[in-house]
């Protein structure tokens, strides 16, 4: 089985740096998916670990698991209570007018036969805000930060679609499939807070196809 790199481990967590192109759940179409590794990541451990929170498919990065059931409820419940400090980078398929800003667009899913489903901005959607700045430009377009406190469905994606005004390269949905082979959206770092011992802190590197684009985290 594929190595997965662990980004973090003790007793009730782990964080795997989970490569980019491969869905957390097997899709309903079947072929590979990151849950085949689950069982090889036990270590030592009964059960294997369960996924707290979720990643798109294109999405690299930090993914937390939890290592028994009662980790799982509260690890989720930090999640919904927005105390989780996630940082995430992405590149855009163009260089944006302004450096830096914050995106409050509300979400709401749509969906056709013909086209799937998606995620458009609407005012009778929910909530979402994202924080945002550029951190270096190379041939034409730029490498962002994002900083989102709420964890809505593709939210990064449409954030940078229709707030920023640029999407994510390689984005097939809110952008194109041209210039990248995924849509380039990476999970740099994750911080949980725990009651009565130390948070749990884990940063992913950046992955090689974000360095073949010319960028590398500051």
């Amino acid at each position: 089985m594929t190595n997965t790199p662990i980004l973090f481990e003790d007793a009730e967590a782990l964080v795997i740096d989970k490569p980019g192109g491969l869905p957390v759940e097997r899709p309903r179409k079947g072929g590979p998916a990151l849950e085949d590794r689950f069982e090889g990541l036990k270590l030592g451990f009964q059960h294997p670990p369960m996924p707290v929170h979720r990643l798109d498919t294109d999405t690299s990065g930090c993914l937390l698991l939890a290592r028994n059931p009662k980790a799982l409820k509260r690890f989720a419940k930090a999640f919904e209570d927005r105390i989780v400090a996630k940082r995430y980078l992405g590149i855009l398929a163009g260089v944006p007018d302004a450096t830096a800003g914050t995106v409050e667009l509300a979400l709401a899913k749509i969906s056709s036969a013909g086209a799937g489903w998606r995620m458009i901005p609407a005012k009778k959607g929910k909530p979402s805000v994202t924080h945002w700045r550029v951190i270096s430009e190379a041939e034409g377009r730029a490498l962002v930060e994002f900083r989102p406190e709420t964890g809505r469905t593709h939210q990064i994606r449409v954030h940078a679609a229709s707030g920023i005004g640029v999407p994510l390269l390689g984005d097939p949905v809110y952008g194109s499939k041209t210039g990248a082979a995924r849509t380039m959206l990476h999970a740099a770092r994750l911080e949980v807070p725990r009651a009565g011992k130390p948070a749990i802190v884990a940063a992913a590197p950046l992955p090689g196809d974000f360095a073949v684009l010319g960028f590398s985290d500051e």
